[in-house]
């Protein structure tokens, strides 16, 4: 019998024997009744006077232990039931030709890795540049501030998350969450990210993985092409036929697993041309925020900051502006990492935060953002994209039309004064920063709210507004400005055989949800078609194959 047993304290100083033991006795058992035990997942309780880790374990028990049925009763105890994804029997529709998949961000990676494992040979289509060529560019761009407007911290193998922090956390509840965990460890991940509550895999180590699982979709049947973005569609009565790709290659297509990610602005335009459902949907704007990270340490965990099993600190904050309705809060925190240049167009900036597997830039950032609605563009499907382009543009145009940033201190901004020198500041922002007003970057409306917000949180958590914490703008790439509509079977309400997918189709928000959706497509493909006979190819001197690289 395997069981879950929820809440058990740990020092931060503990043994593995201390978690038998208190395992056993939540279990009312003895220790030798225990054949195993391990930590399913570990988070840190900072709430209290000590600060301790809050386990929930699964213990393995010997077969001849019974519980309680007064312990069963518990409301920290559960039966563990196996679940096993990966069993589908194949469906009976006929399939010209193999998947083909546009983007290689984790939604259409995790979709082409499961579609490969079931024998599929999907076809990966990515517009941006393998790994490591697409390290070189972005290297480049945030040395000299030459952007690559095909191949960049938006677009290339891996998504956009190949330059994050690699956050693995996410608020959905899924049995493949395990799947997509699983992979990352087999892939090169380290192994606690199955266990702690907030993993992350890092930017470095997440480059190495991603390359690894498209060797292993190309050693089961599928294959990748770079360089290759997708201009066009070709829809039949209702039907998807091909694509075009790099505006001269057509690929024959028999199913399409829409997979691009939230910055290829230039396909939801395509879409909205060929009068594919799409539907404007929230997200925020705002800017990154960075403060000392030995602060955030001490913020969080008092006297015991610094102890060698704590990790450094992040938090997430929220505030719910009454007078106008909107929420400020933060976003994807970087704790010990770097906020950095992640523009895809020509005359635009872009912030997002990186961080490397050991977080020790000294430097805590995250995303400060304030929610926008579709009403604040009359509805119009793509007037958040718009809102997006002006704000990243004039963001540019306040850095020095050099894709430096435009960068103020939180001080500064509370008072509504212009920073004069950003000399010696924290700001980490690669290109550079310029220093500058935010209250002409930001929508009115917005920057009140955040300034509510700073205010109100600087009572609430000590130290928070600091004299040394930095704002950069403009983040604008929180999740998708709209939705590709798709009904229950995941396919297009308007194209038979296309299948809008991931963060960028609007039905995920971070690395796990949209690998999640990734496999629920490849999983509704498989149930519904039969293995297809033919891969269709593409021929073209300016298109990098996936299986020529190393």
């Amino acid at each position: 019998m395997k069981l879950r047993v929820r809440n058990i304290r740990l020092p931060l100083e503990y043994k593995a024997s201390d978690i038998k033991e208190l395992a056993a006795k939540k279990l009312k058992v003895r220790m030798k009744d225990i054949a195993s035990c391990r930590i399913q997942k570990k988070s840190i309780d900072a709430r209290r006077k000590t600060v301790h880790f809050n386990t929930t374990v699964d213990v393995e028990l010997n077969v001849d232990v019974c519980i309680t049925p007064e312990v069963m009763e518990l409301p920290e105890i559960t039966l563990v039931e196996e679940i096993n994804i990966s069993q589908l029997v194949p469906g009976n529709r006929s399939m010209t030709f193999a998947p083909v998949i546009v983007g290689s961000g984790p939604a259409g990676l995790f979709c082409a890795l499961r579609l490969a494992q079931a024998g599929y040979s999907p076809v990966v289509i990515e517009r941006g540049q393998d790994v490591d060529r697409r390290m070189q560019q972005v290297d480049r761009f945030w040395r000299e501030g030459t952007l690559n407007e095909k191949s960049n911290t938006q677009f290339g193998e891996g998504g956009a998350g190949t330059f994050s922090d690699g956050k693995l956390t996410t608020r959905i509840g899924d049995p493949r969450i395990d799947y997509v965990l699983e992979t990352f460890v087999k892939y090169g991940a380290d192994e606690e990210i199955q266990i702690l509550k907030k993993p992350h895999v890092g930017t470095d180590v997440i480059r190495q993985v991603v390359k690894d699982i498209r060797k292993e979709i190309i050693r089961l049947g599928g294959e990748f092409y770079f360089d290759s973005c997708v201009t066009d569609l070709i829809v039949n009565k209702g039907v998807i036929n091909s694509i075009i790709i790099n505006n001269e290659t057509e690929m024959p297509c028999s199913l399409l697993v829409l997979a691009v990610g939230n910055s290829a602005r230039d396909v939801y335009k395509m879409l909205y041309r060929k009068n594919i459902s799409l539907i404007p949907k929230a997200f925020a704007v705002g800017v990154r925020v960075e403060h000392p990270q030995e602060l955030i340490d001490r913020i969080q965990y008092g006297d015991f900051a610094g102890r060698n099993r704590l990790p450094v600190a992040d938090y997430h904050l929220t505030y719910q502006d009454r007078s106008t309705g909107r929420s400020l809060y933060t976003f994807c925190m970087c704790p010990g990492g770097y906020v950095i240049g992640a523009g895809s167009q020509a005359g635009q900036v872009v912030t997002n935060g990186m961080s490397y597997f050991k977080r020790d830039s000294g430097i805590a950032n995250s995303a400060l953002v304030v929610t926008v609605h579709p009403g604040d563009w009359d509805h119009e499907p793509l007037g958040g994209v718009k809102l997006q382009e002006e704000l990243e543009h004039k963001a540019f145009l306040m850095g020095g039309e050099n894709y430096h940033a435009p960068a103020q201190y939180m001080t500064d901004f509370l008072d509504y004064r212009p920073t004069e020198s950003l000399e010696g500041s924290l700001a980490t922002f690669a290109p550079g920063v310029t220093p500058a007003n935010l209250w002409k970057l930001l929508p009115q409306e917005v920057a009140e709210v955040m300034r509510r917000g700073l205010l109100a949180w600087g009572k609430r958590v000590n130290g928070f507004v600091h004299e040394q914490a930095v704002l950069t703008g403009v983040e604008t790439r929180t999740s998708a400005p709209l939705r590709i509509e798709r009904e229950a079977s995941m396919c297009s309400v308007n194209v038979e055989g296309l299948y809008p997918c991931g963060e960028g189709a609007g039905y995920a928000g971070g690395i796990v949800s949209a690998a999640v959706d990734g496999l629920k497509v490849a999983e509704t493909i498989i149930t519904q078609f039969k293995v297809p006979a033919t891969r269709p190819e593409i021929r073209s001197d300016t298109i990098t194959r996936g299986s020529d690289l190393r």
